[in-house]
């Protein structure tokens, strides 16, 4: 008995001792209650850090489907391409099922050299292989030319509904806002797709001084009407004049910087419900810094609502995946990007790169790359990199260039760094990076994080590892908080999010 009471005893003091150790925080910006539900706290203009729970394929509110396979590709000597192509096109002349789906091309497990570029244009197709391993299928980018292998593409672009446009009546809608008011909402109903514009002012260049960018050779100063932002939106519930929205507002709409308008569009040609899942990708080369082959291995536009998984990309000169301007809600999930082949220096080893609206990547885990987990100019959020890693980088992960506004960076681990800041006169006068751009329980090298002098903040909450000091002096400091403080709670914002939306 004497002894089974010590050791209940130890127990218990070994579990105190264990939770003492772990020294347990939350933010001062988002907490967890007593219930478990998340808490965010407001700033002086009411802006928080916005729920990014809403990404990746429909929202995350649906699983990415086991789709039936209907075709079946066996491995072929030489060029590959024009079987794989005719499949592709075959398989898109199918019905879709009640689904939306077509059927999924199984191409099994064997290597398949591929001397151009294949295409799918169509809804509801989906590429499955038999593994992302040298035992797997095995798609190989062969000989020369620069190109994606895999282009999942329809056509279009956001066309504004002609008279339905209409002005925000809110001085100011904060950061996190998920409602604001309009002059009349009478037009508009549950379901409808809109666009929250906010426009480029001149006013508003001057006060973030992307007027005064310190100039070399190609230096742009910034143009207010270069950055007139279209957010992708849903609406989700009318009260009288006041509109609510499935994503939250990503920057605030200030009067001063001419607010705000809501219209309705259409995007005639995406398409929808295209998956590829379980491939390794490879590329000939013929020296570590050839640049004449294979440079992307997935690329995405205009689609919505589609996916890849399971993907392994070896020898590309640029990344993975590449969801250009016209993807949205996008799930990359599982996936690798190792060993690129190019030249380091700019333009090259974007390993995972997103310009689209409300997409996910997950699960990652890249080597060799410059911006592993990156975007580019505009690129209008929320979008999420959540759980990934990198290796041997040569650069750093963040938004790269001009204003990429509402991005979470959720546990991602690199031996490098992650930048959010003043990017000054590289490129051609990226200028600030970013804004909503917020670091959650990453693990670095180092970071740098700045806010930039009006329209919102950035935050760095929880970083294990160097605070860097930036590019330019002079630049105010960003949201810092429990810098190499372990225990932060909840470890992923991003899964506690979903988990308040009900999202498995």
């Amino acid at each position: 008995m004497k002894l089974k009471k010590s050791i209940v005893i130890a127990a218990a003091l070994f579990g105190t001792a264990a939770f003492a150790q772990t020294n347990h925080w939350q933010s001062k910006f988002v907490s967890v209650d007593p219930t478990g539900k998340l808490v965010y706290h407001a700033d002086k203009n009411g802006d928080i850090i916005p729920d990014f729970s809403q990404v990746g394929y429909y929202h995350g509110h649906k699983a990415i489907p086991q789709v039936k396979v209907v075709k079946t590709i066996q491995p072929v000597e030489g060029d590959a391409l024009s079987v794989l192509q005719q499949a592709i096109d075959e398989l898109s002349a199918m019905p879709k099922d009640k689904d939306g789906f077509r059927g999924a091309l199984l191409i099994k497990k064997g290597v398949y050299r591929i001397s151009g570029t294949l295409n799918v244009n169509t809804d509801g197709v989906v590429l499955r292989g038999e593994g992302d391993t040298e035992n797997g299928t095995v798609l190989v980018a062969s000989g020369k030319g620069q190109r994606t292998l895999v282009k999942i593409s329809g056509k279009g672009r956001v066309n504004e509904v002609t008279n339905s446009r209409k002005s925000i009546t809110d001085k100011y809608v904060a950061t996190g806002a998920k409602s604001f008011d309009v002059t009349d909402a009478s037009g508009f109903k549950n379901g409808d797709r809109i666009i929250l514009f906010r426009p480029g002012t001149d006013e508003w260049i001057q006060d973030i001084q992307m007027d005064k960018i310190v100039e070399r050779q190609g230096t742009k100063q910034w143009q207010a009407k270069d950055y007139n932002l279209s957010f992708e939106r849903e609406i989700t519930q009318i009260q009288g004049n006041t509109i609510f929205i499935d994503n939250p507002v990503m920057m605030a709409l200030d009067s001063k910087y001419g607010g705000g308008e809501i219209f309705k569009y259409t995007y005639n040609g995406r398409i929808t419900e295209v998956g590829i899942e379980n491939i390794l990708f490879d590329s000939d080369y013929s020296s570590d810094t050839d640049e004449d082959h294979g440079w992307v291995a997935v690329g995405f536009n205009h689609i919505e609502n589609g996916w890849a998984k399971n993907l392994t990309a070896k020898h590309f000169g640029y990344a993975c995946v590449n969801l250009s301007s016209g993807a949205k809600n996008i799930t990359v999930t599982d996936s690798k990007c190792f060993d690129a082949i190019s030249i380091i220096t700019g333009s090259r080893r974007y390993s995972f790169n997103n310009d689209g609206q409300q997409n996910l990547f997950m699960n990652l885990v890249t080597t060799e790359g410059r911006h592993d987990y990156v975007t580019g100019a505009k690129v209008l959020g929320p979008n999420v990199f959540y759980n990934s890693s990198s290796t041997k980088t040569h650069a750093d992960i963040g938004p790269h260039h001009r204003w990429a506004v509402g991005t979470l960076y959720d546990n991602i681990t690199t031996d490098g760094d992650i930048n959010v800041q003043d990017r000054g006169n590289w490129g051609s006068g990226h200028g600030w990076a970013g804004i909503t751009q917020v670091l959650w329980n990453c693990k670095v090298r180092g970071a740098a994080v700045q806010n930039p002098w009006a329209s919102g903040k950035n935050y760095a909450i929880g970083i294990i590892g160097n605070k860097l000091k930036g590019r330019l002096e002079g630049r105010p400091d960003g949201e810092w908080e429990g810098l190499n403080q372990r225990g932060l709670m909840p470890q992923s914002l991003f899964e506690a999010q979903r988990k308040d939306a009900g999202i498995k």
